[in-house]
């Protein structure tokens, strides 16, 4: 029998819909669709992204909180969309930690210091860290940090694995990702409008109170993930022990 939760997906309005729910077991509750078809993750790249970063903070090769970005931010700051870089432009709108700033241009920085750390280009990089080591051979970037990823359901599933069960990383670094960076900050949640407090972990926006959410009513406030303006999304509810 097929989860009510997949079986919804009948009813999306789009030529092309997969979607999958995986355990924090690693084993898959249930497929729908072409999960083996590539689509633009949109804004889903972010986590992605943030998740070699976080290697490359393991590995040595960048720190936390050293300067990067604009005067006064941190990569921390970037991963946590408080660096107060604008929107999409190089503007700075803010001082650093003060506002919520939901930033693609400050993705784009940091996989720019990152490759710069590491002296590989980020997209190779994110091969090299994630990707290829979890087997999602269908996902590659193919342009800015902050959206041009492009992958499958079935990729997708080895990501959520991983994020709930860390190999490639030390559990207490996953742990800080999903932990509110500068809690109470106010800021805008793209499609639904200013959010107070706006909160997000390193990389991933975190559910918490906040009211209307596109994960709906029914997810745990430590729900954590993206959603992308393709029609993508991930999240992953620690209460449930599942993500999707």
């Amino acid at each position: 029998m097929r989860m009510q939760s997949l079986a919804t997906t009948e009813t999306w309005p789009v030529p092309t819909a997969a979607a999958a729910v995986v355990r924090a077991d690693g084993t898959v509750a249930g497929r729908y669709g072409p999960t083996g078809h590539r689509f633009p993750l949109a804004s889903v790249t972010k986590p992605l992204a943030a998740y070699a970063v976080l290697v490359a903070y393991e590995e040595g090769a960048v720190e936390l909180d050293e300067p990067a970005g604009p005067p006064g931010a941190t990569v921390r700051h970037l991963l946590a969309h408080t660096s107060g870089l604008a929107f999409d432009e190089h503007r700075i709108s803010a001082d650093p930690g003060t506002r919520r700033i939901y930033s693609n241009t400050g993705f784009d920085v940091l996989a720019d210091h990152v490759a710069k750390a590491t002296d590989i280009p980020f997209p190779e990089y994110l091969r090299q860290a994630v990707l290829e080591p979890l087997g999602m051979t269908s996902t590659a970037l193919e342009g800015s940090a902050a959206k041009d990823a492009v992958s499958t359901v079935d990729d997708l599933v080895r990501f959520a694995a991983e994020v709930q069960a860390p190999r490639l990383l030390d559990a207490r670094t996953v742990l800080d990702a999903m932990t509110v960076a500068w809690p109470g900050l106010a800021g805008l949640l793209p499609g639904y409008g200013r959010q107070t407090p706006n909160d997000w972990g390193l990389g991933f926006e975190i559910r918490d109170g906040k009211a209307p959410h596109w994960t709906g009513a029914a997810s745990s406030p430590r729900t954590f993930g993206h959603f992308g303006q393709s029609g993508t999304f991930l999240w992953i509810d620690p209460d449930a022990g599942a993500a999707s």
